[in-house]
């Protein structure tokens, strides 16, 4: 499955991309030109509502799952507006994207 992790807390990319490749997950840089199966959005990354419209747009058949905390409702509406596919509260969403792989 080729998957994009999109998030600006380097301490985060660090420990999903490694439990995610482990599995099996082969993960693609924001540049690259490969079409994602699956995008994971920090909704705590800059201007991460804006992206998430433009890569819903860029990929209206990739799985787009946004997390973040989960006291932050009113984001994750909007986040769901936007365009996600599901929303995840920060501590299951390596949990929900290895279920995926």
């Amino acid at each position: 499955m080729k998957l994009l992790l999109w998030t600006d807390d380097l301490m985060t990319r660090t420990r999903l991309a490694s439990r995610w490749q482990a599995a099996g997950a082969q993960l693609l840089r924001r540049d690259d030109a490969g079409t994602p199966d699956l995008v994971a959005l920090d909704l705590t990354a800059a201007d991460a509502l804006s992206h998430l419209s433009e890569l819903r747009r860029r990929w209206p058949d990739a799985e787009l799952i946004a997390f973040g905390p989960h006291v932050d409702t009113d984001v994750f509406r909007q986040a769901k507006a936007a365009g996600a596919t599901a929303l995840v509260p920060r501590g299951k969403v390596l949990e929900r994207v290895l279920n995926r792989l």
